[in-house]
């Protein structure tokens, strides 16, 4: 049983933003996190959930998922996203993000718990501190390309 913990952080929505992931088994302990110059919360949220996916090494895994975000557990317990592939995503964002995860889903029995946020819940405070982090990293923020762009497309579109 793998029990994985995520939180992402955006200042300004978009802007500046973060993940945080603590993946725990046993006596096995390891925490993530990673910055985007330009994003938003709820693709950080989401990315949190993919790269803490991405971490475990063998498929198969019973993974229980802890996060503070109704967008992604709702998702996916109540399976709008798999009416979401059905419909080409019309009308959704962070299609990009959605695609990589129903990949990894497919490697895992999954799980996912909502916990409320900023709770006193342990390990949801000490990934909400790895994403803020994350985000202010100035010298570390990477680019969230699909997101510029689409973000860029989108304004184009508009005249």
């Amino acid at each position: 049983m793998i029990e994985i913990y995520t939180d992402g952080a955006a200042s300004g929505n978009p802007g500046p933003g973060g993940y945080g992931v603590i993946l725990r088994s046993g006596q096995h302990y390891k925490e993530l996190s990673g910055g985007f110059r330009l994003t938003t919360n709820n693709r950080m949220e989401l990315l949190a959930v993919i790269e803490g996916l991405k971490s475990i090494k063998k498929s198969g895994q019973e993974v229980t998922i802890y996060s503070d975000s109704k967008y992604v557990v709702d998702s996916v317990e109540k399976g709008w996203v798999f009416g979401w592939v059905k419909k080409g995503f019309k009308d959704k964002k962070n299609k990009d993000l959605w695609l990589q995860y129903l990949e990894l889903h497919k490697l895992h029995k999954i799980k996912f718990i909502w916990i409320k946020g900023h709770n006193d819940h342990p390990e949801n405070e000490r990934c909400d501190v790895l994403a803020v982090a994350a985000s202010q990293n100035k010298a570390a923020l990477a680019i969230d390309s699909f997101f510029e762009t689409e973000k860029n497309n989108s304004a184009q579109n508009l005249f």
